[in-house]
């Protein structure tokens, strides 16, 4: 009722309002903001968070000018999302930020692009039902002809998405339209008339479209595009737009029953799309066709074509039912004999899922091709799965054991998301971790299944801190279930990924592994061959179990890491044990005042003197804003238990208890909890570089006594099997992970000194024990190189030891690195000591090595990658000027994305980017116009890896990154890049 008043009445209301208010509100000692902020946030709660873009547009005109009244504490926490409305605008403005102590200022141009809002989601006017497809293949351009079957649903006109696309021809109902009278063409949409649409046949209404591509020019790798030795499309999330006129959103579901493919033999003798080949023959003048059919629909995300001259390997699966699956991988003819640990990883996966969760392959056929132009790491299309090389090609020599387990582990999610994914999608782009959290989750446990549980835990949880915290504490901070977004590419995250497994797996803990079973068999019962939401499966989970989980879906609304903080009391005599549990949950971009979520804290109780268990694992569900959990202790000890809480990272939480040294130390040794024993080491290893990064002479810094104690017990650990809980014990936390636990403001060039001190005073007074367990672990001159679990851990910590035993960079180091890479008999050693000699760069060992390295590469494309990539993340002061050197090198393009990230990316990742001169911005600058020129869903997400961090780090830090930006501002990005930009400066 509100916005039925005169629009010029309510302005002047809430002008007058927000005077009041900054009036009698206590002035903020560390910045201040002016009434036409005060506004646009009022606008911003009244109107949801797509009003602040107008409300800024009306501030900017006559009346209201910059002020400078005290801001009260309730401004600075919706500060952050009245700055995104303060950018669309281009006002120039303060920033203030809650945590730090730094104030900002910048003067933006940048336009935010237009923002879909999940509320405003509308079923389409037409659905298609029914799609035949011809798809002529000539050098230089490509033409589709497109039937569709239209079945109409609320009526009116019908408007198709169409991107570079050149229209031949329309029809409707075998009848051509006119344009201006049929049709209309404007930006990116082809608008059939509700007048055309009424006149048509109302039984069988049939659209025609004839459109002529040019996928040789296509740096996109969006739509259809050529690679290498083949065309192959990439149609996630909008690609198929940009391949013929069509309703391209998930919630259109078509079947489509022929896809008949032409191209001359010689160039494309192989010719693939979904489901199964129905014909195929000869034509004129060399050419040849083939048509095949999917039985089952689809939405066009999911459609695929491969047409190129390739080789492939082939094998079969039995299902469960006894029906034979016939398996084909390809990929170019000289990367044939790299593929087999795809296939044994394909077999494995199938077997999983029926296995873990009754799930069984429904076609005959199942095809995967490897490309080596690719932007994602791989793509689930039905029965026709295109992959990245990098997450398919594998053999000792070119492939590492890490390289090993993620083809396994890729493999499996595509495999996977046939149920999660294709027989069951997203209703909009909103849901996208209904599908992608929940194959992740399933992918993760498939890993854990065939490798080591415990080490794949620790794994996913490094990969969640070092990637999605960071994001869930900086300007791109979203809920797994985002409310808006510009361009949905940039919306493939960690946090729809990463943090969506973890929001699965929260299911599992709080149902059990049969309640959660029960609850996937529920959502197939239910939604099978249906668009749906993160809803249905919440309400599948609820219904299945009989349980209450409306609270929980605040993990879908609500964006920010939740701080869980832990006190304790301990009775001695009734033997009661308290734990108080409180949950904080942070303000971030457009989200203030959240609600306390539904977090299972699983924890258990070791005796202090002797380690023993008191407690087994035990899930206590914290619901309030806090909750005092009695524990009754059957055993009484003799002092006050020590507490293992977050057992297994049972929510994606930071935790706050006051841990002792010799606590953590305790747990390092004797939790039976691997993810907890893992756990203590990183704190303490945390609390030793940070304390070395607040001390003013880092040089001299020296941890303390309990913490190399503790780390010299890791090194001579003989009891544990798995070796690869002792690699990861001995590392670090990484940098990215303590850029969030650091105070701010940080400098990171300091951060990154103190890590490397601490690194060095562990190497050299544990170097006797490290040299002697190296040695214990150096293969003998006879013994065979074999891929499999125990002997990848053996690998894995002797490269840690590795590692450290080099962090002096002297002729000692380099002579060792150099015989570790001389001797080494597969990728993975053979990479190690490249890495640790790429730190080196002026020894003869490593000058031997950058050319030997590169010559045993012998074209192949992902160890080239290699190569560049451990160059361009060497520890090195001069690192920037090595960059340059790099891409200069004939081997290095900016069109690739594989090669584009070894370097590149790989360097905004490095501490040296952050050199205090700002050279590595400066690289930033220059390097994502120029991206974003070719290819924009690269060049978005390289700018969210350079300054998403930005408001951690020290006052002219920020200050340079704000002018950069500005100055992307004002470089005509696409609407990828400019979402991201204009985000960064909210």
């Amino acid at each position: 009722a509100f916005w039925l008043v005169p629009r010029g009445l309510v302005w002047a209301c809430m002008a007058i309002a927000a005077c009041v208010r900054q009036i009698v509100t206590k002035p903020m000692q560390q910045g201040r903001i002016g009434v036409r902020h005060e506004v646009a946030w009022m606008a911003q709660t009244l109107r949801g968070y797509s009003a602040p873009v107008a409300a800024a547009e009306r501030l900017t005109r006559s009346g209201l000018k910059s002020d400078a009244i005290p801001a009260s504490n309730a401004e600075r926490m919706g500060l952050a999302a009245l700055a995104t409305s303060a950018t669309s605008a281009g006002i120039c403005r303060r920033r203030v930020g809650r945590r730090y102590n730094t104030v900002a200022t910048a003067t933006a141009t940048l336009e935010a692009p237009t923002e879909i809002l999940r509320k405003d989601y509308q079923q389409p006017s037409f659905f298609i039902r029914e799609v035949t497809l011809t798809v002529r293949i000539f050098d230089g351009r490509t033409e589709v002809a497109s039937r569709m079957l239209l079945e109409k649903n609320t009526g009116g006109s019908l408007p198709l998405d169409g991107e570079d696309l050149k229209l031949k021809k329309v029809l409707l109902c075998g009848k051509e339209l006119k344009e201006g009278e049929g049709y209309t063409l404007e930006k990116e949409k082809l608008i059939i008339s509700a007048d055309a649409l009424e006149a048509g046949d109302s039984t069988d209404l049939w659209l025609e479209t004839e459109v002529e591509i040019e996928p040789e020019k296509n740096t996109q790798l969006s739509g259809l595009y050529f690679s290498g030795s083949m065309y192959c499309t990439q149609m996630e999330a909008e690609g198929f737009r940009r391949f013929t006129y069509y309703l391209d959103r998930p919630d259109v579901m078509a079947k489509f029953t022929s896809v008949r493919l032409e191209a001359d033999e010689s160039k494309c003798p192989i010719l693939l799309s979904n489901g199964n080949r129905i014909d195929s023959g000869k034509l004129e003048e060399g050419r040849h066709f083939a048509v095949w059919s999917d039985p089952f629909a689809k939405p066009s995300y999911l459609f695929a074509v491969v047409a190129g001259d390739l080789a492939s390997i082939q094998d079969k699966f039995i299902t469960k039912s006894g029906r034979e699956v016939h398996l084909e991988i390809f990929a170019a003819k000289e990367d044939k004999d790299q593929l087999w640990h795809a296939m044994r990883s394909l077999q494995n996966s199938m077997k999983w899922d029926e296995e873990r969760f009754g799930l069984e392959y429904d076609l005959d056929i199942y095809n995967i091709v490897a490309v080596k132009d690719f932007n994602m790491g791989a793509m689930e299309n039905k029965s026709l799965n295109v992959f990245n090389t990098s997450l398919t090609l594998a053999r000792e020599d070119t492939a590492t054991d890490d390289d090993y387990e993620r083809i396994e582990g890729v493999i499996g999610h595509e495999y996977f998301h046939n149920w999660t994914g294709n027989r069951v999608t997203c209703r909009d782009w909103f849901q996208l971790t209904l599908k992608e959290g929940l194959t992740v989750y399933r992918d993760q446990e498939f890993s854990a299944d065939m490798g080591s549980r415990a080490r794949k835990r620790i794994e996913d949880v490094r990969i969640l801190r070092a990637a999605q915290f960071p994001e869930d504490n900086g300007p791109m901070s979203h809920p797994i279930r985002p409310e808006k977004y510009a361009a949905i590419d940039n919306f493939y995250t960690a946090t729809v990924y990463n943090k969506g497994a973890e929001v699965i797996r929260m299911y599992e803990t709080l149902l059990g592994r049969d309640g959660f079973r029960k609850g996937m068999d529920l959502y197939f019962e239910r939604h099978d061959g249906n668009a749906v939401t993160c809803d249905d499966f919440r309400s599948a989970m609820q219904d299945a179990n009989g349980r209450d989980l409306s609270q929980f879906e605040r993990w879908y609304l609500q964006a920010g890491t939740p701080t869980v903080t832990a006190t304790d009391a301990w009775d001695a005599e009734t033997g009661t044990y308290s734990l108080t549990l409180k949950q904080t949950v942070p303000d971030t971009p457009g989200q203030m005042d959240k609600l306390p979520m539904q977090i299972p804290v699983r924890v258990g109780l070791l005796d202090r003197e002797s380690g023993k268990e008191l407690m087994r694992d035990t899930v206590l569900e914290l619901c309030e804003e806090s909750k005092t959990f009695e524990l009754k202790l059957d055993e009484t000890p003799s002092g006050r238990p020590v507490p293992s809480l977050l057992r297994g990272f049972s929510a994606p939480v930071k935790l706050e208890y006051d841990y002792s040294d010799e606590d953590l130390s305790l747990l390092a040794g004797f939790d039976t909890d691997s993810f907890n024993r893992w756990e203590s080491m990183q704190r303490l290893g945390s609390k030793a570089v940070l304390d070395a990064f607040k001390t003013e002479d880092i040089d001299s810094f020296q941890p303390d006594a309990t913490f190399m104690d503790a780390m010299k017990r890791i090194v001579q650990d003989k009891v544990t099997d798995d070796l690869s809980l002792i690699a990861y014990a001995l590392i670090l936390p990484t940098e990215s992970t303590l850029m969030q636990q650091a105070k701010p403001p940080i400098d990171p060039t300091r951060l990154h000194e103190a890590r490397n001190r601490v690194r060095k005073v562990i190497a050299t007074e544990l170097e006797d024990d490290m040299r002697k367990r190296y040695d214990e672990l150096t293969p003998k001159d006879d013994e065979k190189y074999v891929i499999d679990g125990p002997s990848s851990s053996q690998r894995r910590l002797r490269n840690v030891l590795l590692a450290y035993l080099c962090t002096s960079g002297d002729a000692k180091a380099a002579e060792l690195c150099g015989k570790h890479f001389k001797t080494a008999k597969g990728m993975t050693d053979k990479l190690a000591a490249f890495s640790c000699l790429c730190n080196i760069p002026d020894s003869q060992e490593a000058k031997e090595a950058i050319e030997q390295f590169l010559a045993d590469a012998n074209g192949d494309a992902n160890v080239i990658d290699k190569w560049f990539a451990s160059q361009a993340r060497a520890d090195v002061d001069d690192l920037l000027p090595r960059v340059k050197k790099l891409m200069e090198h004939p081997e290095f393009s900016l069109k690739n994305p594989n090669r584009l990230r070894s370097v590149v990316s790989v360097f905004i990742s490095s501490p040296q980017f952050h050199l205090p001169d700002g050279s590595g911005y400066d690289f930033a600058l220059e390097m994502i116009p120029k991206v974003d020129a070719l290819n924009p869903q690269v060049a978005a997400r390289m700018a969210n890896g350079a300054f998403r961090t930005w408001r951690l780090l020290d006052e002219k830090r920020q200050k340079m990154i704000l002018d950069r930006l500005a100055d992307l501002s004002k470089a005509g990005l696409s609407k990828d890049a400019a979402e991201i930009v204009s985000k960064m400066q909210a």
